[in-house]
């Protein structure tokens, strides 16, 4: 399958994964055919880009980090979490740490696979699919940076929650502690089987090592690791899937925009491991080659992120499925590069 805009979809086009709801409720399921009727609804949702199939990459399957039931089953924990903390009642803390531990195992499972975070959004799960990217993500390089298992579970406890605080109105919070992290930061706190350590992921992930971020201004020295971890995952995501309705960069713009703040804003240590753990051209992505050639991206090499493999495909003839197929391996073609993502 493929991942394109919505505006590239064509009427009888199939969709290539299913689109669910934070509650867990498939909306659209994966080989249904995409009608006007159908695309317009998914625009009304918020739906920017879609996995489409297409029949000349069949063979190829996306490697997954983490499968989709065990994301679905920790959107659903983490809606049901959010709203019973909205209700001024406490956490179902076993369903998040069972959540969080079917993450970690899948992580070190999967450890040499190159992470994608490019899925199907809409404004009802945006907020729990982003909590759990960001999750996903800091697990990851938990495991990178050399933290034992103990502590991963802190740190991604910490990174599904961070973003509480955006569910919490302004009426509830402490005077002077209305941003969303010390609002976060204050509901888990009360919550006696989450860790101060994790709660304090919720007030410090949008701080910053030169003293720019918020809500304090603190400086390298006095962030967490796990701050930093989480940090760069929100970061990260955010640009991938903007909130105010803007396209979201392509994975290698946005790893290229995270490198440039390396040493400023994110710890080079965390950013170094960050840069061998995505994929810059995920599979699905569609390509074209300093060759001139077009094409899909069908593998990846989990030590070279940028350097993947590109099925091409030449028009050989007048009809549309008249054409030659070639692999190019990046990682062995030195010479040859991605001069650009085509979106449709």
């Amino acid at each position: 399958m493929k991942y394109t805009y919505i505006d590239s979809v064509q009427q009888g086009d199939k969709l290539g994964k299913d689109i669910y709801a934070s509650d867990g409720r498939v909306l659209l399921h994966q080989g249904v055919s995409l009608t006007i009727a159908l695309l317009s609804r998914l625009r009304h949702m918020g739906v920017q880009a879609l996995y489409i199939k297409d029949d000349r990459i069949e063979d190829v399957e996306l490697e997954e980090v983490v499968s989709e039931s065990t994301r679905r089953k920790a959107i659903v924990t983490l809606k049901d979490s959010f709203q019973l903390i909205q209700k001024g009642k406490s956490l179902d803390v076993k369903a998040v740490q069972e959540s969080v531990s079917s993450i970690i195992d899948e992580v070190l499972l999967n450890q040499s696979t190159l992470l994608n975070l490019t899925d199907i959004r809409t404004e009802d799960n945006a907020l729990f699919l982003h909590s759990v990217n960001v999750g996903i993500l800091s697990a990851i390089l938990g495991v990178k940076v050399g933290l034992d298992r103990g502590k991963i579970h802190e740190l991604v406890t910490g990174a599904l929650l961070h973003d509480l605080g955006k569910v919490l109105p302004d009426e509830d919070a402490e005077p002077g502690q209305s941003h969303h992290t010390w609002k976060g930061f204050n509901a888990l706190r009360k919550q006696k089987e989450i860790s101060t350590l994790s709660a304090h992921i919720a007030l410090t992930h949008h701080e910053y090592i030169d003293g720019t971020g918020e809500p304090r201004q603190m400086v390298d020295k006095d962030i967490h690791l796990f701050s930093k971890i989480v940090s760069v995952a929100n970061t990260y995501d955010k640009l991938l899937h903007p909130s105010n309705g803007e396209m979201g960069m392509h994975p290698y713009e946005a790893c290229e925009h995270i490198m440039g703040l390396s040493d400023r804003q994110f710890s080079h240590q965390v950013v170094w491991r960050f840069l061998r753990a995505v994929a810059f051209y995920p599979t699905g992505s569609q390509v074209k080659l300093s060759t001139g050639e077009t094409g899909i991206v069908v593998g990846q090499h989990s030590g070279l992120p940028q350097r993947p493999i590109v099925r091409t495909f030449k028009m050989i003839g007048s009809q549309a499925d008249d054409y030659e197929i070639s692999q190019v391996d990046l990682a062995k073609e030195m010479t040859v590069f991605i001069d650009s993502i085509l979106t449709n």
